[in-house]
């Protein structure tokens, strides 16, 4: 049985006459998973809430197995949180930030030490580590304030858009670092506004529109379709060529490839897939969508959103 992380029953959260959250009723497994929804839907809420920085209205909220309003400051030193805001001290380096990060989750200072050289290695902040974090890119800061929220090595790691104002480059390398915390035993909930991203980084997602979730599922590869597209950021083309080398039918428009198996003996949807993932693995192409016919999570959340009338102020 998969091992449950984060759980709301029915959760309320208000502000005004308006309600952040309307019910919001959730299992999420380990791993990594992805909170979605337009701003104001309710995600920084729901993370505050998680964290016991917020009290909903009504409802509960478990995470790792144990309410949050029963003891909510030991629940904090097992878990981790990148706020999206603003929030570095600019007058400090990276090595001294991230060392009192971890002074503050309970390290002592020798072993606060090391673990803040280790993390900041991981996030490739290594030759910059005794800058000062004012001097530092937008990606840069990121990358801080990702270390500072890893550092201790918590149970459950709460990224609220951890790729916010970073370009297409920068982007795609926080993703591939949030990708690789699953490797190192750390559950994530990393929150975005961009669908594309929680589907090529996350192994379950959940939904929110106007504060109700409309999905809780797991990020599945395409089903039952025999052509598979591709975005992918910058020239296509070497992909196309690797992919007719190995037998498939290739066709670049608009910057999006179709990759599909040739003849009446058509290779299966799964099979097509794993090629151009393992294609894709293998030139280091980062990836903006792939799919089946590229139906996914865009469409579902569109359709899921729409069923469910969600994406309006509601009064109290």
């Amino acid at each position: 049985m998969v091992e449950t992380i984060v759980q709301t029953r029915e959760l309320v959260k208000t502000f005004g006459a308006v309600r952040a959250l309307d019910g919001v009723d959730i299992a999420v497994p380990a791993g990594v998973t992805g909170l979605v929804g337009a701003n104001g839907a309710g995600k920084t809420t729901l993370m505050r809430i998680l964290l016991g920085l917020s009290r909903p209205d009504r409802g509960q909220a478990e995470v790792l197995g144990s309410p949050v309003d029963r003891d909510p400051s030991g629940l904090r030193s097992r878990l981790g949180y990148m706020p999206e805001n603003d929030c570095l001290p600019l007058d400090q380096t990276a090595a001294d930030f991230v060392m009192y990060a971890a002074e503050l989750a309970g390290l002592p200072t020798s072993e606060a030490r090391h673990r803040a050289s280790e993390t900041l290695f991981l996030v490739g902040l290594d030759e910059e580590r005794i800058r000062y974090i004012g001097d530092y890119s937008t990606g840069m800061k990121q990358r801080v304030k990702l270390a500072q929220a890893i550092v201790h090595d918590p149970e459950l790691a709460l990224l609220d858009e951890p790729a916010s104002g970073l370009d297409p480059e920068g982007r795609e390398e926080m993703l591939q670092l949030i990708r690789r915390l699953g490797g190192f035993g750390i559950n994530v909930l990393v929150s975005s506004h961009v669908l594309s991203d929680i589907e090529t980084t996350c192994s379950w997602v959940v939904m929110l529109d106007g504060g109700r979730t409309v999905r809780s599922a797991p990020v599945e590869p395409p089903a039952r379709e025999d052509t598979v597209s591709v975005e992918v950021f910058g020239d296509p083309q070497p992909l196309a060529r690797l992919l007719a080398e190995r037998g498939l039918e290739t066709e670049v428009a608009d910057g999006r490839l179709t990759a599909s198996a040739p003849g009446p003996e058509r290779e299966s949807p799964g099979d097509v897939y794993e090629m151009v993932r393992d294609a894709l693995a293998e030139l280091e192409i980062p990836v903006r969508r792939l799919g089946a016919d590229l139906t996914g999570l865009e469409e579902i959340f569109t359709a899921a959103a729409s069923s469910s009338g969600g994406g309006e102020e509601r009064p109290e």
